[in-house]
């Protein structure tokens, strides 16, 4: 299964930027990774649906369901069984498109907080570096 993260922008600070390479290198010892910046004239519908695929949609949005690191991790693992490479989205400064969010296979929320876009990608990446951890039986996750 490839993991595709697709955001709209690039991370501008630079801990955010360290942070996205970071969680990135880890991410690749257990799944290919693909990562792509959209610039923030392309948050629109044909653009971050073209770049999905087919891959299994998840959109990062406030008023998705909420996951733990656990439930993360077995969510991960069926989508494995399911043999379909898994896209994560998420949107510019206003969010992702209405369209793109009715299509999305699943809304995930880290919280009910706002956060920064740049933390948001670096949260991403950490969050899904922590569920391949727990999938693995490494020590990271506690």
């Amino acid at each position: 299964m490839k993991i595709h993260i697709i955001t709209i922008g690039k991370p501008k600070l630079a801990y955010a930027q360290a942070g996205l390479e970071e969680y990135v290198r880890r991410l690749k010892h257990f799944h290919p990774l693909q990562v792509t910046h959209l610039s923030d004239r392309h948050n629109d519908v044909d653009h971050i649906l073209g770049a999905v695929g087919r891959s299994f949609l998840v959109a990062l949005a406030i008023e998705g369901k909420q996951l733990s690191s656990h439930q993360l991790s077995a969510f991960l693992e069926k989508r494995l069984l399911d043999g379909r490479d898994i896209c994560f989205v998420i949107g510019g400064p206003d969010g992702l498109p209405a369209e793109v969010l009715e299509t999305a296979d699943l809304r995930w929320s880290f919280s009910d907080l706002t956060l920064p876009h740049d933390l948001a990608m670096v949260v991403l990446a950490e969050s899904l570096y922590r569920a391949c951890a727990i999938s693995a039986g490494l020590p990271y996750h506690h």
